[in-house]
């Protein structure tokens, strides 16, 4: 005979039910979800935590007991994975909007020194801002920006090509190359 369970899973309501039964069919939601949802789905059907864990190819009963208590807490919320380790995120989300609002901002020359930004570059500018982030790295920068759905294919801003800005004693001069289109095209 088994042990009571110390928190068995609450009725779950027809919006859920529809839900977890499209998520565990899901071919594109990720696996930890749908693992998550087929598991829920089997201990509403009367499954043991122990048949459970075994229908989905786990091993461990404890785990499904665990998701099921944040169920009954948190309901479909509980089905979203939470930070898996590691060290803490040192940013938090206004540090992320700073880091996104200069991303937005079109750099500077004079002040920046460029005229697109690159990890580097952005990172000096957060680092030199009065409001800045003086310890962001790059790798922080990278992930936020992956997060936030940018990558240099869809929010580089490109200089003309064959157009370069050149300075002279007589000031800046713009120096056109005439080959660009037989460059482009060979």
């Amino acid at each position: 005979m088994s042990r009571r369970k110390r928190a068995p899973l609450r009725p779950l309501t027809e919006y859920e039910q529809a839900f977890l039964q499209q998520l565990s069919r899901s071919q594109t939601a990720p696996a930890v979800q749908v693992t998550r949802a087929q598991l829920l789905l089997a201990v509403a059907n009367g499954r043991s935590y122990t048949a459970a864990a075994h229908a989905v190819g786990r091993r461990s009963n404890d785990a499904v007991s665990t998701l099921v208590g944040r169920f009954n807490r948190e309901g479909l919320a509980a089905l979203e994975p939470r930070h898996g380790g590691g060290a803490p995120k040192v940013y938090d989300e206004a540090a992320r909007e700073r880091i996104l609002q200069e991303f937005a901002r079109t750099p500077d020359r004079e002040q920046d020194g460029t005229a697109t930004w690159s990890l580097s570059t952005l990172q000096r500018a957060l680092r030199q801002a009065p409001d800045g982030l003086p310890q962001v790295s790059t790798y922080t920068l990278w992930e936020v920006l992956r997060e936030a759905r940018h990558s240099p294919q869809r929010s580089q801003s490109w200089c003309q090509t064959g157009t370069v800005q050149r300075k002279r004693k007589s000031g800046t001069v713009y120096v056109t190359d005439p080959d660009t289109e037989a460059k482009k095209n060979s």
